[in-house]
């Protein structure tokens, strides 16, 4: 069986690439370690709601019936719900992070995937999980 030659596109990497980061290895550290650090408060304050749950289970199940309102029994049921939503936030704000040390790792940190141009440093150090542009986020708002 004869070997089939490679076309001219095949040869060149027909296939479309990511674009490489714009940042040197240092730069990428240094966005990698304020990742992590936002990361690791993350998950701290999603473990500090978790605590704050068990608590509130607890309290509730050690309330005796003369002590029990039904305003009262509306308020926990209340902060419980907050607490749930707050850590669904936290933990989609962990998976954001997760995707941006994934972006490192693979050096396509900071190019935008709307416009596929760089982003700005400094939208990256106020956003540094951000995946676009402030041009594609005013895009996006029309």
């Amino acid at each position: 069986m004869a070997a089939k030659k490679k076309t001219s596109s095949e040869a060149s990497g027909a296939t479309a690439q990511a674009p490489t980061t714009p940042f040197s290895d240092k730069e990428l550290e240094h966005f990698k370690q304020l990742i992590l650090d936002k990361r690791h408060n993350a998950t701290e304050d999603i473990e500090r709601m978790h605590l704050q749950l068990e608590d509130s289970r607890e309290q509730a199940e050690n309330d005796s019936a003369y002590s029990f309102h039904m305003a009262d029994a509306g308020t926990d049921a209340m902060e419980r719900e907050k607490l749930y939503l707050m850590m669904a936030r936290q933990q989609k704000f962990v998976g954001y992070l997760d995707r941006a040390l994934e972006r490192i790792e693979n050096k396509t940190y900071g190019i935008c995937k709307v416009t596929g141009k760089p982003i700005a440093k400094e939208r990256l150090e106020a956003v540094p999980h951000t995946e676009i542009s402030i041009e594609a986020k005013l895009k996006q708002k029309k």
